[in-house]
């Protein structure tokens, strides 16, 4: 990087690096298949970290972020979200639904939740005994877990985004607090040899990009 006299980047350094990282992003996909292959954890921690920068709603941070790694409480995990999602898929899904994610092939099985090295649960808090009430918690909450998942990525690591519903199991499975609500789950790790993704098209810039 070069930059000006005042030692801010240049206009052109600026354009290289946000296209170096959107062709990065470009790249990143959903996994359904992992390896159990062990990440490094303090590699989760860094993302974390990340992720508990995001800007919150009066800067209350109203997140929790349980990693699971305990082969027992995964198993646990995948059982209780495999009986909700057999009823969701068998009588709460609307039929719109149901051929809107036909695509991608998902079913309620759900054995990423077992295999995946680690199980990212992460929680909204909003007001208990030792919790401010927080303000736009789903919003806040949202833009750390995308910072969790673009950090996840640029360390090498795959992730899913994962909600069944109802997720009110996941407050038992963590040992989480009532106030705790739960948000999503989140397996990561690496690929598997065999994994594959949906050949998905994403939307080109002029139709997401409005100049006004």
């Amino acid at each position: 990087m070069t930059g000006d006299r005042s030692g801010s980047p240049t206009a052109g350094d600026m354009v290289r690096l946000a296209r170096t990282f959107a062709d990065r992003m470009a790249a990143r996909r959903s996994i359904r298949q992992f390896s159990s292959r062990p990440v490094p954890m303090e590699v989760i921690e860094e993302a974390v970290r990340a992720a508990a920068t995001a800007p919150s709603g009066a800067n209350l941070q109203p997140w929790r972020f349980v990693v699971v790694t305990d082969a027992e409480r995964k198993r646990r995990l995948r059982e209780a979200a495999e009986a909700e999602e057999r009823e969701f898929y068998a009588r709460r899904a609307s039929q719109e639904w149901l051929e809107a994610i036909a695509p991608i092939g998902t079913d309620w099985h759900k054995p990423f939740l077992e295999v995946a090295p680690v199980v990212i649960v992460v929680f909204e808090v909003h007001q208990g005994p030792r919790s401010p009430k927080p303000y736009y918690v789903k919003e806040s909450v949202g833009i750390a877990v995308g910072v969790l998942i673009t950090a996840l990525h640029h360390a090498g690591l795959a992730t899913l985004t994962h909600t069944p519903s109802p997720m009110r199991f996941l407050n038992e499975v963590c040992d989480r607090p009532p106030e705790e609500r739960p948000y999503l789950v989140m397996p990561v790790g690496y690929p598997a040899p065999e994994a594959t993704v949906p050949d998905l098209v994403r939307k080109p810039l002029p139709e997401v990009l409005i100049r006004r």
